[in-house]
């Protein structure tokens, strides 16, 4: 089972999907700490989230744990579930709405970093690391036991 989570394809430009991705929600988990009215507590609750202070914290410290593991290329596949599950919530409260009050092309123009996070994440969960991370590594030497 192990095997099957950090299993890789071989390819060297999975890196650069990795580095978006990963960049992105260690960034957001970080400033939900420093800027908590802001992007944290303060704004899942002015989007109506149910305990605003414990889930600014929680998806703030989802985000820099699976932001890292994803730069670092170490459980990719485990990573890009929780990024997964943040985009398709981020899109629910905050952009479903946009479509209601003012159509189609404003909810996409709105939510284009949203859907490419998600879609990054995504292709990570489909494809593993790719070949320059941990995983592949972890794949290598449980492969040469």
């Amino acid at each position: 089972m192990f095997q099957k989570i950090i299993t890789s394809d071989n390819s060297k430009t999975t890196i650069i999907i990795r580095l978006l991705v990963g960049a992105v929600f260690l960034s957001e988990g970080i400033q939900k700490f420093l800027f908590p009215a802001l992007r944290g507590a303060g704004r899942f609750e002015k989007i109506g989230l149910p305990s605003p202070e414990f889930l600014g914290a929680f998806v703030g410290t989802v985000e820099i744990v699976c932001g890292t593991f994803i730069l670092l290329g170490l459980l990719t596949r485990l990573a890009s579930i929780p990024t997964l599950i943040i985009m398709l919530v981020a899109i629910a409260t905050t952009k479903l709405e946009i479509l209601d009050a003012d159509g189609f092309w404003a909810m996409m123009h709105a939510g284009r970093t949203d859907w490419a996070m998600f879609l990054g994440s995504l292709f990570l969960l489909v494809e593993g690391a790719g070949n320059w991370s941990i995983d592949k590594l972890l794949s290598n030497n449980r492969r040469s036991c």
